[in-house]
């Protein structure tokens, strides 16, 4: 077996990065608008009303399922589009013939697309502290679990990017399936707010497991149990990895 590839992965990682830098003030600028929005409308129509959630201001218990909002969008799109543009031009034959493993290959794009989303999110939590006072309880477990969310929608990006035929399907995956899901995950409600049966459906929904133990690492209070989340998470992280390594091993749609 031979040596890492760094420069290969570097390479890939750099021309990755460079697409983001190009484009960097409108990517930034982008989630502060957003976020400035969602407080202003959730902060004054819903927060108003509703003052605490599980002993957490209203303002600070939506920002954690902001975080995610756009973490699981951008990680999607950043890898997908990354490795799509190599199969569109059909330059995905010269990166294949490349002296790099598949997984040299995946971490450079993933690597690449995790930063890009990491750097969102982390500028979504410097804008929500502006309008509300956010404290983070675990703070380097917030850190590794954003790490573990990006890496997870990165790789899962990566395998849409691969099945996409197009440019149109690169956007079905995160604006109907994702991002719907996302808000019926209790992004911005404690899902005990719920009557039944919809807070027993409720659970049948990954995404809702992946939130609330992203937001126990800030507020030590999670509407399901935290292992159970960390869990889930783990579980849909291996099963993206484990598609992504059947693709390069049966060459699905990479080399035909």
């Amino acid at each position: 077996m031979g040596s890492f590839n760094r420069h290969g992965v570097a390479a890939i990682y750099k021309f990755e990065m460079h697409r983001f830098a190009r484009t960097l003030w409108t990517g930034l600028a982008v989630p502060v608008i957003t976020t400035s929005l969602y407080f202003i409308v959730f902060g004054s129509a819903i927060g108003s009303r509703m003052t605490e959630v599980n002993g957490v201001s209203y303002g600070a218990f939506i920002v954690p399922g902001l975080m995610m909002l756009s973490l699981f969008t951008e990680s999607i799109f950043n890898a997908s589009f990354g490795i799509h543009m190599p199969r569109f031009t059909g330059t995905i034959y010269e990166l294949l013939s490349a002296p790099m493993s598949a997984f040299e290959t995946v971490l450079g794009y993933v690597g690449a697309a995790a930063t890009k989303s990491m750097t969102v999110a982390l500028v979504i939590l410097a804008t929500a502290n502006l309008f509300v006072d956010v404290h983070i309880a675990h703070p380097f477990l917030m850190i590794a679990y954003l790490l573990l969310m990006a890496a997870t929608f990165c790789l899962f990006g990566f395998i849409v990017g691969i099945w996409a035929k197009g440019f149109e399907q690169l956007q079905v995956i995160p604006l109907l399936v994702i991002t719907p899901l996302t808000f019926l995950g209790g992004a911005f409600y404690s899902l005990d707010m719920l009557p039944e049966p919809w807070r027993t459906i409720t659970l049948f929904n990954p995404i809702v497991y992946l939130i609330n133990g992203f937001r126990w690492t800030f507020y030590d209070t999670a509407d399901v149990a935290v292992e159970l989340s960390l869990g889930i998470t783990l579980l849909v992280f291996f099963v993206c990895l484990f598609v992504v390594r059947w693709i390069f091993k049966t060459g699905y749609r990479l080399k035909n």
